[in-house]
């Protein structure tokens, strides 16, 4: 059984089209570390009659992931040696799966990165190339491919998974041990003052008591503000 990362390339965003026509590229050795990174962006607003700006979040950026990719060819680590290319050919192997231009998409393939539980879907976005080790004829033996991958996510699933937390919309919640009205409304609206209309909006005589499991509907803000 293969627990080496692999990745695997897709000619649709929805990943049901696996590309056939170059086999899934298999890391050499697993990498010992990866770093990933979530960017939140901000807008700056700035009042009438304030010198000051306020910063008001903009929308989260997708997750990257970056990882380093040792290619050896020595024989040295257990791979196959291959004194007379080196690592040429797994790079062109990498390049053609992430990196090429695909004609039928007009892009860059869509990846899969596949490594035990981790499954992540997303694009290449950046390869740097480290190249050691030389035969006597200039070919490197040894490389190590820094990359960075961007997060992908088709427009429908993005839309959704943002609209989820968006106080325009209706929420229905279930109470949870140590929850209270306004800490719920809090972490839909935003905002705590809310709680007096949502217990009108749900008929609640005692909103300080909250049955644990009870379900309560979170009406869309305007809504709440009108009522």
């Amino acid at each position: 059984m293969n627990n080496k990362m692999t990745i695997k390339s897709y000619s649709d965003p929805q990943y049901e089209e696996e590309m056939t026509d170059v086999e899934p590229f298999v890391v050499h050795v697993n990498p010992a570390t990866y770093t990933k990174t979530t960017q939140i962006k901000f807008s700056e607003e700035q009042a009438a009659g304030t010198s000051g700006g306020q910063s008001n979040h903009d929308k989260t950026e997708p997750v990257k992931l970056n990882f380093d990719f040792l290619l050896d060819r020595t024989g040295a680590l257990g791979n196959e040696s291959n004194a007379e290319n080196g690592v040429e050919d797994d790079i062109e192997h990498f390049r053609k799966i992430a990196l090429d231009f695909e004609g039928e998409i007009h892009k860059p393939r869509y990846l899969k990165l596949c490594w035990g539980s981790l499954i992540f879907k997303c694009q290449l976005e950046k390869l740097d190339i480290e190249y050691k080790l030389f035969n006597k004829e200039g070919k490197a033996l040894r490389a190590n491919l820094k990359c960075g991958f961007r997060e992908f996510k088709e427009d429908t699933e993005r839309v959704a998974e943002n609209n989820n937390s968006s106080p325009d919309l209706s929420h229905m919640r279930e109470v949870k041990e140590g929850d209270t009205l306004a800490l719920m409304c809090h972490k839909i609206y935003g905002d705590t003052r809310y709680f007096n209309q949502v217990a009108r909006h749900n008929n609640l005589t005692n909103f300080r008591r909250l049955e644990q499991g009870q379900r309560i509907f979170f009406p869309p803000i305007e809504k709440v503000q009108n009522g």
